[in-house]
């Protein structure tokens, strides 16, 4: 077993990824969650009272109102990216097999809430969405709370298999080119990372 301690700085924006709306939140995510209270503590960290947008992404909060990243969306990120860098030959995510299984059971980011920490306030980012549907092209607006660059997080990932150490730095590597949060693919979310003592 190893633990590394590394600290990310986004170079792009940040979204939010909760619905504010906690009945959308309770009702389709709180359902998937296989404990209850767990389902409580992230809808009650969400806070939508202090949201008017409905559809609106927002960071959960601390209980003094500091967004955090969960957990949860660390080893996200590490499956988007060994998924991705699989398709490198010599690449240590290639020499995974059943990738999302290895990581859900051998590599562990802590604590489970992951404070951010930013100058300057949070803002919004509003951009369209398009879809081709059966009934022709579909578009409508999405919004989400933004941290601007500039950003950090510092947390730990325990490795259960410290032959997955390579892949861990090589994942966090990939945080350059696709990043964490909502609308990554189009650069947001994006970070550098160093290892901390």
């Amino acid at each position: 077993m190893k633990t590394i301690k590394v600290k990310l700085t986004f170079i792009e924006p940040l979204l939010g990824t909760s619905p504010a709306n906690e009945d959308v939140y309770r009702d389709f995510i709180g359902s998937k969650a296989p404990d209850a209270s767990t389902v409580e503590d992230e809808i009650a960290s969400i806070g939508a009272e202090a949201v008017v947008e409905k559809g609106m992404t927002v960071f959960p909060r601390m209980e003094d109102g500091a967004p955090f990243l969960y957990d949860y969306q660390i080893k996200g990120f590490f499956k988007d990216s060994c998924g991705g860098l699989r398709k490198v030959s010599g690449s240590a995510s290639s020499k995974i097999k059943a990738y999302k299984k290895e990581i859900d059971k051998l590599v562990f980011p802590e604590p489970r809430c992951i404070p951010i920490r930013f100058d300057g306030e949070v803002g919004e980012c509003q951009r369209p969405l398009r879809a081709q549907t059966a009934q022709g092209e579909r578009v409508s607006l999405a919004i989400s709370e933004e941290i601007p660059a500039g950003a950090t997080v510092e947390f730990s990932v325990t490795l259960l298999c410290e032959d997955h150490e390579k892949a861990v730095c090589e994942w966090l590597d990939y945080g350059r080119f696709s990043g964490i949060g909502q609308w990554r693919n189009s650069g947001k979310g994006r970070f550098t990372w160093e290892e901390i003592d």
